[in-house]
């Protein structure tokens, strides 16, 4: 499965997160936003769309960060990272989904799934 995600992190450094509600796979883990490629769309029109359906706003400007190989709950993901730093509209859980901004530095202290583990250490200077 193919999956476009979005660090939305705006000009104080903080990154915008939301949260898996809790009837869905890994619920209660934070997550950066974002879905699944629909057929013959590329990651960047994926985010796009994902982005504003999810969060509610409308990319202006993304870059790739990295692609991720990874298995979350048994099934193979190819994870296209996007750093988003120029939108129009405020982000929120327009799913009804709990979503907070958080400073890029205080990253670790998060709960992310294991397959956002190389975009984190990305994000905090690092590497996995």
């Amino acid at each position: 499965m193919q999956v476009a995600v979005g660090v939305i992190r705006d000009p104080q450094q903080r990154i915008f997160i939301t949260q898996r509600r809790h009837h869905t796979e890994l619920a209660g883990y934070w997550e950066f936003p974002g879905g699944k490629l629909e057929e013959r769309e590329t990651p960047l029109e994926a985010l796009i769309r994902e982005l504003h359906e999810e969060v509610g706003i409308r990319v202006e400007q993304a870059r790739l960060l990295q692609t991720v190989a990874g298995t979350q709950t048994q099934q193979h993901l190819q994870l296209h990272y996007f750093l988003v730093d120029q939108w129009q509209g405020e982000p929120y859980g327009r799913e009804g989904q709990p979503h907070r901004w958080i400073a890029q530095q205080d990253l670790r202290a998060v709960a992310f799934p294991p397959t956002n583990a190389s975009v984190v250490a990305w994000l905090l200077g690092g590497s996995v």
